[in-house]
């Protein structure tokens, strides 16, 4: 079972994380972050479906927080490469997004990404607010 949603912030992002370590009963195989310039990508892939009532409290929790996503085929190819194994190097290279995090998910990743563009800017954007 797959979720995607498109998130407006790296805060709200964060808040995506946060939850899924506050519920270790959902079976989170992995969870991919990819930064875009007008917001973030989030893809959660579970190891099974969730039963009907969770199903709809997640998709709750996720909808609070941003919109189920239909990815432009550029980003669909690079979510299909990081779950086939490919590295995030890799696909950041063949498709051109900026992978932030794949895998287990991790705050610290997506802190680091925050910090080290916005070092780089010299700003912080409102996507990385």
């Amino acid at each position: 079972m797959d979720y995607l949603y498109y998130l407006a912030n790296a805060s709200l992002t964060l808040r995506v994380v946060e939850y899924l370590h506050t519920m270790p009963w959902l079976p989170v195989r992995f969870m991919t972050v990819i930064h875009q310039i007008d917001g973030w990508v989030v893809k959660i892939k579970l190891h099974r479906p969730l039963d009907p009532q969770e199903d709809k409290d997640f998709r709750a929790f996720l909808n609070e927080l941003g919109i189920s996503y239909e990815p432009e085929i550029r980003v669909r190819m690079a979510l299909w490469g990081l779950e086939t194994g490919q590295s995030p190097v890799e696909v950041m290279r063949r498709y051109q997004v900026a992978v932030v995090s794949h895998g287990h998910p991790d705050r610290q990743e997506i802190e680091e990404f925050r910090k080290q563009f916005v070092q780089g800017l010299g700003y912080c954007p409102e996507t990385l607010a």
